[in-house]
C-alpha cells in the first residue's frame, strides 16, 4: 500500500478535495511519519512498565447529598406538549 493510496484514501474518507500540490505535500508528510514510526519499532523497551498515564492523576469525587427533586408534575408544568408523564418533542431524525 503506498503512502499516496493512504493519502487519497484517507481525504476521501475525510470528504476532502485535495488538489495535486496538497497530495503530494501531505504523501511527502506522511511518508516521513511512517519512517519516524519505523525508528520507534526498533527501540527496547522491553524494560519499561506500560503506563496509562505518566502523571499521577487522582478522581475528585464530592460526597453525594440529599436533595428535592421536581416531581413529574412540576417538571411538566410549562411543557407545551406532554403525554404519560413525559416530554412530546419534534422528531429530529427521519
Amino acid at each position: 500500500m503506498s503512502a499516496d493510496f493512504d493519502v487519497r484514501h484517507t481525504a476521501h474518507l475525510a470528504r476532502l478535495e485535495l488538489s495535486e500540490a496538497e497530495a503530494a505535500k501531505f504523501q511527502s508528510q506522511l511518508s516521513q511519519i511512517l519512517s519516524y514510526v519505523e525508528q520507534l519499532k526498533e527501540v527496547d523497551v522491553s524494560g519499561v512498565d506500560p503506563t496509562a498515564q505518566t502523571a499521577h492523576t487522582v478522581n475528585v469525587f464530592r460526597q453525594d447529598a440529599e436533595r428535592e427533586w421536581f416531581t413529574s408534575e412540576q417538571a411538566l408544568a410549562n411543557a407545551p406538549r406532554q403525554a404519560n408523564h413525559l416530554f412530546i418533542v419534534p422528531k429530529v431524525i427521519e
